[in-house]
């Protein structure tokens, strides 16, 4: 079974600024047609990636790093870039 973490404060904000808290982020991993993506412009200090899959109504992306054997989210939105590269990679025309 899969283990996440986050930080509550962080959770909250996100919430607020994004729409996407990190309970429900946890689904993009399920979806079987996610997407892993290396973060680069985020990954100076630790290796941070992307899941992009469908959650609800829409295509979630979820900043997240490995912490040994659990995943830890840094943020999640309903963003553009990432619901490009979902359709693009599941070859989906909309």
């Amino acid at each position: 079974m899969t283990r996440f973490e986050w930080d509550a404060e962080k959770d909250r904000l996100n919430q607020r600024k994004h729409g996407a808290g990190f309970l429900l982020a946890r689904y993009a991993f399920a979806d079987p047609r996610r997407v892993i993506a290396e973060d680069v412009a985020h990954s100076s200090e630790e290796e941070r990636f992307f899941c992009i899959g469908w959650v609800g109504d829409g295509i979630l992306t979820v900043r997240f790093t490995y912490r040994g054997e659990v995943i830890r989210i840094i943020g999640a939105g309903y963003w553009r870039k990432g619901k490009q590269l979902y359709e693009e990679r599941n070859r989906i025309h909309g």
